[in-house]
């Protein structure tokens, strides 16, 4: 039975809601991981390069320099969003850790890696965020 307009509408905007509230999920819900989309920047930024390669070449060879410069503007802009790419892509690979589901679908982790600072015994020193942070680690730990 297919949805209602009304429904559709409703879907679309609690998807739109889940996007702008949590984009990590909502990537994993869709299927594309980030580091595809990275990648996927990074690939589209090393082309806009080379087409601002182009761009910049053909304004020195026709002798306007205007175009030239918006060659020029072209390359950076591509080189500043492939680098981000690239970092985001080693981030994504070194941060957020899956796990495989019966199911077939990988699981973010909340990009929280698994290792631990040691537990400190006394919570008597250290500055007050330390402090708060083994207080709310106590708590959780006793499931309230």
């Amino acid at each position: 039975m297919p949805l209602s307009e009304e429904e559709l509408r409703l879907l679309e905007q609690m998807e739109r809601a889940l996007v702008e509230e949590d984009p990590k999920l909502a990537s994993t819900l869709r299927g594309t991981t980030l580091r595809q989309a990275a990648r996927r920047r990074a690939l589209l930024a090393g082309f806009v390069f080379a087409v601002g390669i182009a761009v910049l070449m053909g304004g020195a060879i026709s002798g306007w320099w205007q175009i030239g410069i918006v060659g020029f503007v072209i390359m950076l802009g591509s080189a500043t969003i492939g680098l981000s790419a690239v970092k985001g892509q080693q981030a994504a690979g070194s941060e957020a850790m899956t796990t495989a589901h019966p199911s077939g679908f990988g699981v973010i982790d909340g990009g929280r890696s698994h290792t631990r600072r040691p537990r400190r015994t006394k919570t008597s020193g250290g500055s007050f965020m330390e402090r708060v942070e083994e207080r709310w680690r106590r708590r959780k730990n006793r499931g309230f």
